[in-house]
């Protein structure tokens, strides 16, 4: 074989570091977004916050129940001439410039002070720590005080004592010598303890200690210690006659004490969640004015930065070595800058696609969602689908019906006898109706479900309405009918 030389064309697609920023911080949150920031300004010295004007001008109030806060910069989803969009966008980033930080980051010229604290977020109180605090205003001997921290730590969280006797006072062996009585008797008075039951070894237990509590007066009170006591397994079937001739009361009775018994909360635990809550600011906003809906980013999803004029200048009086490295930090400054604005225009743009797409939602509820998939916004604003999928992922919508994900407004569609379709939200929205206002005691089975809904002119199969009845948590029918 000879050697040769050969010219090929092809194309290929360059992941450049700028566009690899670009693609990173599309799919951050709001949170990480924030992070970001804070790192590059603590890392290149080109990077600064603009300076914040002597006084902020009042924003304009927006009219309409639905508008969003003044403050938020305006853009609407319908086309409007070219001098317009100028004028609003200088009017928009004249007011834009009147906001405090969007991250409360001090600039590096001024230093912290010591009297200055920080916001703390509280700290979450589990199941264990809520009763280790009433523990400690309850009068109570050193070794009594042992046993019930013994207890209290083999709680589990839904509120119950599984763990024996045995075992406690293994683990109390290094300090007492404790019987199974005093167990006993120091965990039915932290049973008395909030939330009521807890410490329970089961379910009857739990429920009696919760009717206990009641004056011996109220309405059913006998009969419901008396269901729980030694029919806990018929009322568990809601055989009702069953229970009348066993207890040998009236059916009035049996009602008053089965409402009373469903009023107990059977997992005391649960009550109190150690679970740290979970904030969601939103990315943009979707409100009407004027008679059409309109989308406003927040300014979370527009930070503002500048470039370090003073280091700037420098580059051309430094020596070689930092004159490059402060080229280097000038030029991902640029980059990020632009990438924040190529972000905060996409967002925008996905945005005011998916309000256009479900403005029937927005107006009439769920039951108005219309199919929409990623293909269609992608194609709508000229971006890849990948692109979309980045943005739907964790950005939210605040909209008068609610804040969503961008990703709620995107489902699946099931064909109608008109040649149209029908989204599985608004599908599943016409299930809990459905199931909402069935009789009392004669639930509508998924068949039935399903019949209604051919009925109505969706085409839907008994297996779909199954599938998005386990999909809201909705009990079958039978479980329901024991409910009811």
């Amino acid at each position: 074989m000879k050697p040769a030389l050969n010219l090929r064309l092809h194309q290929q697609l360059a992941l450049t570091p700028q566009l690899q920023q670009a693609i990173r911080l599309l799919q951050l949150s709001s949170v990480e977004l924030e992070m970001e920031l804070r790192e590059a300004l603590e890392s290149n010295p080109l990077l600064e916050l603009p300076d914040e004007p002597a006084e902020a001008a009042p924003a304009e109030a927006a009219s309409g129940a639905d508008a969003p806060p003044a403050e938020y910069e305006t853009h609407t989803t319908t086309s409007e001439t070219a001098s317009t969009e100028s004028e609003s966008r200088d009017a928009d980033e004249d007011r834009f410039e009147a906001l405090d930080s969007t991250f409360d980051m001090p600039s590096r010229s001024n230093s912290s002070s010591d009297d200055e604290f920080e916001a703390q977020e509280p700290e979450q109180q589990d199941l264990r720590d809520h009763l280790l605090w009433q523990l400690n205003l309850t009068p109570m001997s050193p070794r009594d005080r042992a046993i019930a921290v013994a207890v209290i730590e083999a709680v589990d969280d839904d509120g119950y004592l599984h763990e024996p006797a045995e075992a406690i006072q293994q683990g109390l062996a290094s300090l007492y010598d404790v019987d199974a009585d005093e167990i006993e008797a120091v965990r039915h008075r932290i049973q008395r303890f909030d939330p009521l039951g807890v410490a329970s070894r089961n379910l009857r237990e739990c429920l009696l200690v919760q009717l206990d509590a009641f004056d011996g007066d109220v309405d059913g009170i006998v009969v419901a210690r008396a269901i729980v006591a030694d029919h806990l397994e018929v009322l568990a079937k809601n055989d009702r006659a069953r229970l009348s001739r066993s207890l040998k009361v009236g059916s009035d009775q049996i009602d008053a004490a089965v409402q009373l018994i469903r009023a107990l909360d059977p997992k005391p635990g649960s009550s109190v969640s150690s679970a740290a809550p979970e904030y969601v600011a939103p990315d943009a906003y979707a409100f009407r004015h004027h008679g059409q809906w309109q989308v406003s980013l927040a300014p979370g999803c527009q930070p503002q930065l500048a470039i370090n004029r003073h280091y700037e200048s420098l580059i051309a009086r430094a020596q070689r070595d930092d004159a490059s490295y402060l080229r280097g930090q000038l030029q991902e400054a640029r980059w990020l800058i632009k990438s924040l604005k190529t972000r905060a225009d996409t967002i925008l743009k996905v945005a005011q696609a998916i309000v256009r797409a479900q403005s029937a939602f927005l107006d009439y509820g769920p039951e108005a969602m219309k199919p929409l998939v990623l293909k269609d916004v992608a194609d709508e604003i000229g971006m890849h689908e990948s692109t979309v999928s980045r943005v739907t992922t964790r950005k939210f919508l605040y909209t008068p019906r609610g804040t969503f994900e961008f990703k709620h407004f995107f489902s699946s569609g099931v064909s109608t006898v008109d040649g149209g379709s029908a989204s599985a939200t608004a599908i599943q929205a016409m299930i809990r109706k459905l199931i909402d206002a069935e009789p009392t005691g004669k639930p509508l089975s998924d068949q039935g479900l399903a019949e209604e809904l051919n009925r109505r002119g969706i085409n839907v199969a008994r297996r779909t309405v199954a599938k998005y009845r386990e999909a809201m948590n909705i009990a079958a029918s039978n479980e329901r009918c024991r409910l009811s």
